[in-house]
């Protein structure tokens, strides 16, 4: 059987991008690799330096230490999804990762029609026994970067610039707000959202008026649209952004005040170890603060901006949502709630 005949025309284009050329894929063959790890991209696909290029290092990690054998499907559109989910069922890869929750009703479908296969989604909870759920505590990440927004803020005016105005999006806002609270209760935090992961001009434009409104610091969970915020804050003095998902602070240096690393490439490598151990975990799995799966980049660029102080105040958060005594909102409702804590 030929690789066009296993993915056809379009997936068959993909993998020759990628070097896979075989339906066994990646370089090493079916018969000497541990383990046979697939992935298929939300949206925006590689390259959009955040949340695919963090899943894709968990893949290439997954390479290098557990010697799998890997393959990526890039989706250029949600009907992509399906096929793709598809393709790489029918050729019995230990573990399929689906990156992104817009894939939850399609990876369902997927993991009914393949009940032997094995399946993990980032992003959402799919209760289906072949399916292994992971989803992160962004609020608690959020929430440390908005105390470390409203400390450095001049303005005392900051912003959220999220993706989509959904229930996953609302995590980052709220814990941005909360945070900034917790050590301003008078900071202004503006919010827009760009109704897109992957409109760069929409991210650009929505950052100029955010910056117009008195914002001097942007916190932007926007995927590929994010992009456009960080494009302009170069040629602004006195502004900065806080980067998501990987470390996007080299992207402008000095101007990025952190990262709010979400780590779904430590998911995906816990996961694919424990394949590689016979133990497919099961149900849900959630990754915070205690866990390494969320929190902030080290201010390689922007020490001497923020401040020795801040840092160890935004330290002695971490220390506390870890310890149980701060719990950062999720939804708006829990935000409107959230009282600080006096620590």
């Amino acid at each position: 059987m030929t690789t066009r005949g296993c993915y056809g025309p379009a997936a068959f284009a993909i993998l020759v991008a990628f070097g896979l050329t075989g339906c066994g894929g990646g370089g090493v063959s079916k018969s000497k690799a541990t383990i046979r790890l697939a992935m298929v991209t939300d949206v925006g696909g590689l390259g959009d330096k955040s949340f695919n290029d963090s899943a894709y290092a968990g893949l290439k990690r997954a390479k290098t230490e557990l010697g799998a054998d890997i393959q990526v499907l890039e989706s250029k559109s949600a009907a992509d999804y399906q096929p793709n989910l598809s393709a790489l069922a029918d050729e019995n890869f230990d573990e399929i990762f689906a990156i992104g929750f817009l894939m939850n009703k399609d990876l369902a479908q997927v993991a009914s029609n393949h009940p032997k296969g094995h399946f993990a989604i980032i992003d959402a909870v799919v209760d289906q026994p072949n399916i292994t759920s992971v989803t992160f505590r962004e609020q608690d990440g959020s929430f440390l970067a908005g105390a470390l927004a409203a400390r450095v803020s001049k303005t005392k005016t900051i912003a959220f610039l999220g993706g989509l105005d959904i229930p996953l999006l609302r995590k980052f806002e709220a814990g941005f707000s909360a945070g900034a609270h917790e050590v301003d209760p008078n900071v202004k935090v503006l919010v827009k959202y760009v109704g897109s992961f992957e409109d760069v001009a929409s991210g650009k434009e929505l950052a100029q008026v955010l910056f117009s409104q008195g914002a001097d610091i942007i916190y932007a969970a926007a995927g590929k649209s994010g992009i456009g915020a960080i494009d302009e804050i170069r040629s602004r003095p006195s502004v900065y952004l806080i980067g998501v998902d990987g470390d996007q602070d080299g992207l402008a240096p000095g101007k990025i005040l952190t990262s709010v690393l979400k780590r779904v490439d430590v998911a995906v490598f816990t996961v694919a170890k424990d394949i590689l151990d016979k133990k497919p975990p099961k149900g849900h799995l959630e990754f915070g603060l205690k866990d390494n799966g969320v929190g902030l980049t080290d201010f390689q660029y922007t020490k001497q901006i923020i401040g020795p102080k801040t840092i160890a105040e935004v330290r002695k958060l971490r220390d506390a949502i870890i310890a149980g005594k701060i719990t950062p909102p999720q939804t708006r409702e829990e935000l409107a709630n959230f009282k600080p804590v006096k620590l």
